[in-house]
């Protein structure tokens, strides 16, 4: 693997990174409840590293083959992201920075942060067709070791940009609580819609199939 493919790895992945969607909208959430910017997105970092050695291992080729699985993964994936979009509308965040966040909050931010990037779907494919193509079977580093460098990367960019949203979110919203409901009604109702077209693409795919 030389430096000009990890780089023109950066670049696609920072693109994909860029790209508002459910963890944009996880953190922002975060962003509007004050102290726990980090542990959630500490709980999205380690739901892409699950997917990503998950690949590396090899396992993502046999889920991805496997119909039910992915389904399985789909389903599951996206009824968490309707319950977490359902929640936001009907309570939606507002800034709370003046208040101290108890440790047992920052664990629950970080799990339910695994769980938004771990158990959607989309990450997971992502890796599956993106990571191999930047891979050398001829490199001196074994595949796995290279997918898993790629991955670090990834993670790199997800961590620099997932903070500077959560921060951003809750300096700019810090004063405007009207404004903080409004974007996290929407953010909801985006984890709302993405949940819906996963699953309507998860029952189109069977439609076809029979």
């Amino acid at each position: 693997m030389t430096l000009n493919m990890l780089a023109a790895f950066w670049a696609v992945s920072l693109l994909f990174v860029i790209t508002p969607g459910v963890d944009w909208a996880y953190a922002i959430s975060a962003g509007m409840r004050g102290r726990v910017v980090v542990p959630a997105v500490t709980g999205l970092l380690l739901g892409h590293l699950a997917a990503i050695l998950v690949v590396a291992a090899g396992v993502g080729g046999l889920v991805a083959s496997n119909p039910m699985a992915l389904t399985l993964l789909t389903v599951a994936g996206s009824a968490y992201l309707l319950w977490l979009g359902v929640n936001m509308l009907i309570h939606p965040s507002v800034p709370q920075a003046g208040q101290a966040q108890a440790s047992a909050s920052w664990a629950r931010w970080t799990l339910k942060g695994a769980c938004v990037s771990g158990l959607n779907p989309k990450v997971f494919l992502l890796f599956l067709a993106l990571l191999p193509q930047f891979t050398d079977a001829m490199a001196a580093w074994p595949v796995p070791v290279q997918v898993i460098t790629l991955g670090l990367v990834h993670a790199f960019s997800c961590a620099v940009v997932y903070l500077l949203v959560g921060f951003g979110s809750q300096a700019v919203l810090q004063a405007r609580p009207t404004a903080a409901k409004v974007v996290s009604r929407v953010s909801g109702l985006a984890m709302i819609l993405i949940a819906a077209v996963l699953l309507v693409e998860q029952w189109l795919g069977h439609l076809r199939m029979l």
